[in-house]
C-alpha cells in the first residue's frame, strides 16, 4: 500500500544537462566518499548547475521522486562525508532540495520515503519483489550491508501490503457487518505480518552490526537534536539563511505501523515520545499521512471486536505480531546501535551514542511501544 504501485524509475527519460549532472554525481557518491572529494566536487558547481526548475514544471511525479532521492543522497554525503559535518549546504544543492521537498510536501532532508520507498529496483522485472530480487538505486558507500539494510525494509513494506489492505477494510466495518467479514480481514493481517516478521528476522544475515554502525548509519542522521550540529544546517539562500533543524531518516517514518495502530485501535500514551511519533508524520508523503488520519478517525473495529467476544483471539494475534515486530526492532537497536556505541574504535563514526538517527532516546521509545502493544490485547 505504501510502496509505489509501479516500480520506481532508475533514470530520467530525457535528461536535461542539469538532470544528467545530478544522476552522474549520485552514481559517483561511493567513490567521492571513498576519496574524500564530495565537498570539493560540489563546491565547484554553480548555483544553477543542478537546477530542477523544468522538472518541477513538468509535474512528472516519478522523475521528481528520483531527483529527490538523488539530491537527498548527494546532500547527506556532502553534510556527513568529511571528518566533521558541514553546517552550510551550498545553493547548488539547497535550492533544488527545497524546491523538490516543497513539491512533495515533506522537509528537505533524507527521509524514509527517499531512502527506502522510492530507492529500489527489481533485478528481474518478471519476478516478484523479494530479498533475492531487489537492489538499491542509490547508495552512500555501497556494499552488501548497506543494500541489505534498506532492501529488508523494502521487502517488509511489500509483505505488509496484504495486512494494510486488510486493516483498511477493517476500519470501514461497523456493527452490522458479519463476524466472518471481520475474521477474514483479521486473518489477512495476521498472515501478512508473519511474513513481515520473517523478513525482518533476516536482518543479521547480510548486515553486520559493526558495518551498520560505522559505515551505514552515519550518513542518515538529521540536524535536529544532533549534538554534532547543535546550531543546525544553513541551506544557502533558502529559509532566509536561518539554520534549520530536521529529523534524520528512521523507520519511525514508515507509515506501516502507525496505520495498523490506527485501524486496530492501538494507542500510545501522550508523552514526549508520542509527540515524536506525531512529528514523524511530517516526513511521510502527504497521501500516507492522510490515510493514517482517516483510519484513526473512522475505525471502530476494536470496539465491535470487543463487543462480539468471538474475534478476541484473532484480534490478539494481530497485536502479537505487531508486538513481535516491535520486539525485534528493539533487539536490533540494542545489537546494532547500543552495543556498538560501547565499543571504542578509531575507525568510522556512528554519530550520537545516545539517540537514534531521528534524534530520540530510541531504547526507551522502542520498549514503551512494545509494552503498550502487549497491554492492549483484549482480555
Amino acid at each position: 500500500m505504501f510502496l509505489p504501485k509501479k516500480d520506481p524509475i532508475s533514470e530520467y527519460k530525457s535528461p536535461s544537462r542539469s538532470l544528467k549532472k545530478i544522476a552522474d554525481i549520485a552514481s559517483q557518491i561511493p567513490k567521492l566518499l571513498l576519496t574524500g572529494t564530495v565537498q570539493s566536487t560540489i563546491n565547484k558547481l554553480k548555483p544553477n548547475d543542478l537546477s530542477v526548475n523544468n522538472l518541477i514544471k513538468s509535474k512528472n511525479e516519478k522523475e521528481i521522486k528520483l531527483a529527490m532521492v538523488h539530491i537527498s543522497f548527494i546532500s547527506h554525503a556532502y553534510i556527513w562525508g568529511s571528518n566533521s559535518p558541514a553546517n552550510i549546504l551550498p545553493e547548488s544543492l539547497s535550492r533544488p532540495w527545497v524546491q523538490l521537498s516543497n513539491y512533495l510536501g515533506r522537509p528537505p532532508i533524507l527521509s524514509y520515503a527517499s531512502y527506502c520507498l522510492d530507492n529500489w529496483y527489481r533485478l528481474n522485472t518478471k519476478e516478484p519483489i523479494s530479498l533475492e530480487n531487489v537492489g538499491l538505486l542509490t547508495n552512500f558507500l555501497g556494499g552488501v550491508d548497506e543494500d541489505w539494510f534498506v532492501t529488508i525494509h523494502v521487502c517488509i513494506e511489500n509483505a505488509a501490503s496484504k495486512a494494510l489492505n486488510g486493516a483498511h477494510e477493517l476500519s470501514r466495518l461497523n456493527k452490522d457487518d458479519s463476524i466472518s467479514t471481520y475474521s477474514k480481514h483479521l486473518k489477512d493481517i495476521i498472515s501478512s505480518l508473519r511474513d513481515v516478521n520473517s523478513i525482518f528476522s533476516r536482518m543479521p544475515e547480510k548486515c553486520d552490526p559493526y558495518v551498520y554502525y560505522h559505515r551505514v548509519r552515519p550518513f542518515i542522521f538529521g540536524t535536529k537534536d544532533n549534538p554534532d550540529l547543535k546550531k543546525g544546517l544553513i541551506y544557502q539562500n533558502q529559509f532566509n539563511n536561518k539554520p534549520q533543524f530536521f529529523r534524520g531518516e528512521t523507520g519511525a517514518q514508515s507509515s506501516m505501523i502507525p496505520f495498523l495502530d490506527g485501524a486496530l485501535g492501538i494507542y500510545h500514551t501522550n508523552d514526549h515520545l508520542r509527540h515524536y511519533l506525531n512529528e514523524m508524520r511530517d516526513y511521510m508523503p502527504p497521501e500516507h499521512r492522510k490515510l493514517i488520519e482517516d483510519v484513526e478517525t473512522k475505525s471502530n473495529a476494536k470496539q465491535y471486536i470487543h463487543q462480539s467476544k468471538k474475534l478476541t483471539n484473532e484480534y490478539n494475534k494481530c497485536l502479537e505480531e505487531i508486538r513481535i515486530f516491535r520486539a525485534q526492532h528493539l533487539e536490533f537497536a540494542a545489537t546494532y546501535i547500543h552495543k556498538q556505541s560501547q565499543i571504542k574504535n578509531p575507525f568510522g563514526r556512528g554519530g550520537s551514542t545516545i539517540t537514534g538517527t531521528g534524534g530520540t532516546p530510541f531504547m526507551k521509545y522502542l520498549k514503551k511501544h512494545r509494552d503498550e502493544t502487549q497491554k492492549q490485547k483484549i482480555k
